[in-house]
Parts: structure tokens; C-alpha cells; sequence
């Protein structure tokens, strides 16, 4: 099964850039005075990925300069983060990832494609105490949800995942890794064996303003050579906000692939809203 749109890379072009334009009229009108310290605390928190903190991220990444026409693909990750209190010294983190991709053409006569990929689920078991190194360990899976064959790679697949950061002052510095492989799946399909590794690094500013820089690199173990990695370098920058009393994260980014497979996207623009529901 498969969803089909007739999306222009003109029309993403425009949506990303209507999409900028609104994350930054949020940024700069909505935010109260009256919660710059909870909102500062807030900040600190969001950039902790195993936080004793319920919250919704959708990211919006448009990736430009992908395949052999250079076209525009969208994805819309729906990441809630939901902590689990299991002890008195420990959290059980449950962070989930939901693709939503819009893929363009990327060989004659295959077409674009709208639809759901592969949903991932990590399981991070850490201190409900920490001290000044803070982290996280447990599973991930890779469910073979995709509704096509171009948007997931059909197969279930596990492996280990793990966070460390730590915070000095105004910084917030760490890395999150994991690598699956597939155990099943759609036979006809390649084998799955891939790491993710996402280091970061955000400087806090005032008035819950910050600095960010979170490059996701990958690397495909079953490919060789050139194809293997994916090197993005980049920043952006990002502040919590209040709508009513509703605490957002509003953040903005691009990055730049410095290493990448033939056909993959050139450059980034990652733009995200999170909504927080503190305890």
C-alpha cells in the first residue's frame, strides 16, 4: 500500500520557508517574561535526552540535493518521549520515532511517494539521580511499518542504545549512539547493520535562548567505500516559548553533509517544535 501526492520541489521549498518564517514569528512574540526562569530550566532539560520530562517533538527536516535531480525530500519525525519512574534510583526513557516521508522521484518511472516509514522505539533505562555524568542504556527496534517499499527497508531489526552527557555551567555537552541489525524480515530485501551516532553540543543563553549544534551521523556497515557514511556538519538555534502556559521548544537548524552516499541530500534544513508537559 502506498499514498501518492503531487508535491512540487517548488511547493516544499515554499512550505519550509513559510515554516521558517512562522517558527520565528513564534519565537519572537510569544515568549512571557513572567516564565523566563522555568523556561531556562526548561531549555536545559530538553537538551538532556533522558530528562524526567514528557515531551512531543515534530522535526521537520527538508533535505535538498537528493538524488540524481537534486530534488527535495521531506520527513516529519513524530518523537514522543514519555520517562517512566521504576524505582526509587531508576527511570525507564521511552523514545519513539515515527516517519512521515514524502520521497521524490528518484528513478524514471518510480514516482513520488507520501507515506509512513519504519517506526524505531528506544528503551533507555538510567538514574533517577545522576551525578555529574548523566546516562542512559537499553534497547532499540526498527519496525518494518513503512506503506512502501522506497520509504523503509522491510525488515525488523534491534540493537543496543546509549546516551552520556554532562552539563558545566551554561554548556550541555554529549553524544547518543546506537547500531541494529535486522533478525527478519522481507527476504528479497538487503541485511540491515547500521549505527546512528548524534553527538551535541548547546550553549545556553539568556532568556531560555541556546545555541545548538546535533549532526546525525550515520554509517551503513553492509555498504563500502563512499557510500558507507553520512558526515553532516551544522547549527542552528532554538528557545522555549509559552503558548498560554504551554511550554515550546522552538528550533531551527541547517546542516551540510560533508561525507555522503551517491544520491543522498547535499544539506539539511531542520526545523522542530516540541511541546513539553513538565511534571
Amino acid at each position: 500500500m502506498s499514498w501518492t501526492r503531487d508535491v512540487s520541489q517548488t511547493d516544499l521549498g515554499a512550505t519550509s520557508r513559510r515554516f521558517a518564517f512562522a517558527a520565528l514569528l513564534v519565537i519572537a512574540c510569544v515568549s512571557t517574561p513572567g516564565w523566563a526562569q522555568d523556561n531556562a530550566e526548561l531549555a536545559k532539560k530538553t537538551q538532556n535526552p533522558v530528562a524526567d520530562l514528557i515531551s512531543v517533538p515534530f522535526q521537520n527536516n527538508v533535505n535538498f540535493g537528493v538524488g540524481p535531480n537534486d530534488d527535495v525530500q521531506y520527513i516529519l519525525n513524530i518523537q514522543p518521549v514519555i520517562p517512566f519512574k521504576l524505582s526509587e534510583d531508576w527511570n525507564l526513557i521511552s523514545r519513539t520515532i515515527v516517519p512521515l516521508i514524502y520521497q521524490p522521484e528518484l528513478a524514471p518511472g518510480v514516482g513520488e511517494v507520501f507515506g509512513l516509514g519504519d517506526i524505531q522505539q528506544s528503551l533507555f533505562f538510567s538514574p533517577a539521580k545522576p551525578g555529574k555524568l548523566i546516562w542512559g542504556i537499553g534497547p532499540i527496534f526498527q519496525f518494518p511499518t513503512a506503506t512502501d517499499d522506497s520509504l523503509g527497508q522491510g525488515k525488523w531489526a534491534a540493537g543496543p542504545t546509549a546516551v552520556v552527557l554532562t552539563m558545566h555551567g551554561p554548556w550541555v555537552l554529549g553524544a547518543l549512539i546506537n547500531n541494529i541489525w535486522s533478525f527478519a524480515g522481507d527476504s528479497d530485501r538487503p541485511d540491515v547493520n547500521q549505527m546512528l551516532i548524534q553527538p551535541f553540543v548547546n550553549y545556553n543563553l539568556p532568556d531560555a535562548w541556546y545555541l545548538t549544534s546535533a549532526p546525525i551521523i550515520t554509517a551503513n556497515w553492509e555498504e563500502s567505500g563512499d557510500d558507507r557514511w553520512t558526515v553532516p556538519i551544522g547549527a542552528g538555534v532554538g528557545k522555549i516559548v509559552r503558548i498560554g502556559k504551554l511550554p515550546v521548544n522552538v528550533q531551527g537548524s541547517a546542516y551540510y553533509n560533508v561525507v555522503r552516499p551517491d544520491n543522498a541530500a547535499e544539506w539539511q534544513l531542520r526545523l522542530q517544535v516540541q511541546l513539553l508537559f513538565p511534571r
